[in-house]
């Protein structure tokens, strides 16, 4: 057993892992503080949304910082609501390199499936400080009429 493990119990599970492959346990648990890297990061971003109801409407939330109102799109087809935005990768002054990034570019979609169809015509959309809040009012449901046979 590593002095490391011994010494602390903290170490002990990154020698059991590394300590086969030779790595060096403490050099293991502090690698991306001593090796910055620029390599891109693989992260799928997605809204994290917040959906509430009432008897006449559907109210979504959506958390989407850094996304501009211009990139934003929402669709509605029945009781799906889509929110599609595009997330622009930041620009880099003269001079200036990426030690390390954790945020991503690209397009993204989050599709809501809510409980009854919703009328468009009436929908409407704020987006202020990085929430997007949709009202989404209910269609109204067809009222079934009985006839009667002569």
């Amino acid at each position: 057993m590593s002095r490391f493990a011994f010494y602390s119990p903290v170490f002990r599970p990154a020698y059991r892992v590394n300590g086969a492959l030779g790595a060096d346990p403490f050099f293991s648990l502090l690698r991306d503080v001593i090796e910055p890297t620029a390599a891109p990061v693989e992260v799928e971003y997605t809204a994290r949304v917040k959906v509430s109801e009432t008897e006449t409407e559907f109210r979504l939330a959506a958390e989407l910082p850094g996304v501009s109102k211009e990139d934003i799109d929402v669709s509605i087809d029945g009781a799906q609501v889509s929110i599609s935005a595009k997330v622009k990768a930041d620009t880099l002054a003269e001079g200036e390199r990426v030690l390390r990034t954790e945020r991503s570019e690209g397009r993204f979609t989050r599709t809501v499936t809510l409980g009854s169809e919703i009328d468009e015509a009436q929908a409407n959309a704020k987006y202020e400080n990085g929430v997007l809040v949709l009202v989404l009012p209910k269609k109204a449901q067809p009222v079934v009429k009985k006839l009667a046979i002569h």
